[in-house]
């Protein structure tokens, strides 16, 4: 996974992409959420925020 990340990086930087950055972030977060979620007592209220 580091290396992914690592060359994720590296062609970001080579390429002047920084702007994928944040977009990348926001979907990590968002699917980590769901994914903590999904069982849980909380998913109806974490649902309609969407």
């Amino acid at each position: 996974m580091s290396a992914f990340i690592k060359e994720l990086w590296a062609f970001m930087k080579v390429r002047k992409k920084f702007w994928l950055l944040p977009i990348l972030l926001v979907m990590l977060l968002l699917g980590g959420l769901l994914v903590l979620v999904k069982g849980s007592a909380v998913a109806p209220f974490i649902y309609t925020l969407f």
